[in-house]
């Protein structure tokens, strides 16, 4: 539970992750300043809904499939990469983001120094040279060859296209919504209400995530609703970004994979799944908001 709450967090609202990234896209939203907050939001709401919650939970019984368990020796641990450098490289894309970001800090406008950073800080761009940088730490420096390594990220392509082709879809779907003018008859309905946009893109979301059950479409999706009161210039982009995101990862049950993967991977009964998993991704949901809109009232 508490490795799966990390990574739900990082799944729903924290760049680079490739749904929370396009949801900053869709609002132009600042990536660094979005993984700052995220981070920021992302800390109480893995400990509660990670740890804390875990230790609440009775014991489950599971019976996880063998290919959980490989035999390892010794000599296969020696040939692992050292924990350093395996840091190093799963953090070096967020470090030149956050560099990109908050460089404007230090250099003035217009500097050589600015633009450098910020490009080398843009999320494609990072993303691509810690990549390249991957291939040597996790590759060459472990002594695979090339064609290895070409093997292993043509099996990681294909591992990814169906994450890629749902984003997608979702994208498109987005801009659907606001080229045909739903997004700003949406944004007229809810002109007149009380309710805070934050929250509002969080329940928007939350209610795509029951219905549709995948989190990339239901924060894209709210993104693409929500984008006419963003422009509005009424509240912070990278709030919204954090707001969409917690909501897309509302109530997960049985038409989200995710469920399905927890329920098949550890071996629980699908009752054990509800009061487990599903109890988790709603904690995490529900503390993103209150730290959101914690965020937002002392920004104010």
């Amino acid at each position: 539970i508490p490795l799966l709450a990390a990574l739900s967090v990082t799944h729903g609202y924290l760049p680079p992750h490739p749904g929370a990234t396009a949801i900053a896209l869709t609002y132009k939203a600042d990536i660094g300043l979005t993984m700052a907050y995220g981070i920021v939001v992302a800390i109480p709401a893995i400990i509660i809904g990670g740890p804390l919650f875990g230790r609440m939970l009775k014991r489950i019984p599971t019976n996880p499939p063998a290919e959980f368990f490989p035999e390892h020796n010794q000599a296969d641990r020696k040939e692992l990469p050292g924990f350093a450098i395996s840091i190093f490289t799963g953090l070096f894309p967020i470090i030149l983001i956050a560099l990109g970001s908050f460089s404007h800090l230090i250099f003035p406008e217009g500097s050589f120094w600015l633009n450098a950073l910020r490009f080398l800080g843009d999320p494609v761009v990072a993303l691509m040279i810690a990549s390249l940088i991957a291939m040597y730490t996790m590759g060459i420096r472990q002594g695979k060859s090339l064609r290895e390594q070409s093997e292993s990220v043509e099996e990681a392509i294909r591992g990814i296209m169906m994450i890629l082709f749902i984003i997608a879809a979702s994208g498109a779907f987005k801009q659907i919504l606001v080229d045909s003018g739903v997004a700003n008859y949406i944004a007229d309905l809810t002109a007149d209400l009380s309710l805070s946009p934050l929250v509002l893109a969080w329940l928007i979301a939350g209610i795509i995530r029951l219905v549709i059950g995948s989190a990339s479409v239901a924060g894209l999706t709210a993104a693409g609703i929500m984008l006419p009161i963003v422009q509005a210039g009424d509240v912070t982009p990278e709030l919204m970004v954090l707001a969409t995101g917690a909501g897309s990862l509302m109530f997960s049950h049985v038409n989200d994979p995710g469920f399905w993967m927890f329920k098949s991977y550890f071996g629980v009964s699908m009752k054990d799944t509800f009061r487990s998993w599903t109890v988790m991704e709603t904690l995490v949901s529900v503390i993103g908001l209150i730290g959101v809109l914690i965020l937002h009232w002392l920004g104010h």
